[in-house]
């Protein structure tokens, strides 16, 4: 095993942690010796090779396993890697860019409300959470906005996962299906859910926004008055 690490230049406890998940076949075996060779060291070159694209250690299991084809592989690549022009940040970095305390965001990653790409947070991410911190400065109490922010996270996973069974259905498996070559039905699958994503948010936020409108209309004509109403009107 010191020989294998040494040769794929990775640590004994990496090559130790991937056995346990897993990752590796197991070693040839003569008594007591265990004996690595060739395919392992080239098994640890993928693995990392993965793991530096952004790919979860899940993920690569099924990867190596042959559960997943180069398709898939391509479209959970797509999935991780991010636009080289998106700049990372971690949780730390979020907290002095939007000017929130460490602490708060923490609490709120920890609910499973703040949600990362694989490898962090981007610039996308201070502009929400800066938003988040207007709806406390115009008196909005924390513990019930939190509240209502796990019912939408609930509300919206539900959505998101009926929306990738529909992708899986009617996108992927007719693809993988196809007959196409590997790298053809790789870059249409990858194609196709680059294509979907921005239109499916469009839908999604400009429903929401229709939505909340017509509910602030609905509740402004039962309790308030005639410049509210107009206000309301107004801003749709």
């Amino acid at each position: 095993m010191e020989q294998l690490a040494s040769a794929a230049d990775v640590s004994v406890d990496t090559v130790r942690f991937y056995q346990s998940k897993g990752l590796l076949p197991p070693p040839r075996r003569e008594g007591r010796v265990a004996w690595y060779a060739d395919e392992h060291v080239e098994r640890l070159a993928r693995i990392r090779r993965l793991q530096g694209r952004g790919l979860t250690l899940a993920t690569i299991r099924r990867l190596l396993a042959g559960e997943l084809d180069a398709a898939d592989e391509a479209l959970v690549t797509a999935l991780a890697e991010p636009s080289p022009a998106t700049e990372t940040l971690t949780v730390e970095e979020l907290a002095e860019r939007s000017g929130i305390p460490l602490a708060l965001l923490q609490a709120v990653e920890r609910e499973g409300l703040l949600v990362p790409r694989a490898d962090g947070y981007t610039t996308d991410d201070v502009a929400v959470a800066q938003a988040g911190l207007r709806l406390l400065e115009h008196g909005l109490p924390l513990p019930e906005l939190l509240a209502l922010a796990r019912e939408h996270h609930a509300a919206m996973r539900a959505v998101a996962e009926r929306a990738v069974e529909l992708f899986d259905a009617h996108v992927r498996r007719p693809l993988r299906e196809s007959g196409l070559p590997d790298e053809e039905a790789a870059a249409r699958l990858v194609e196709a859910f680059q294509a979907l994503l921005p239109a499916t948010t469009t839908v999604v936020a400009h429903h929401f926004t229709r939505t909340l409108l017509a509910v602030a209309q609905e509740h402004i004509e039962r309790v308030g008055g005639p410049a509210e109403l107009a206000a309301v009107r107004e801003a749709q």
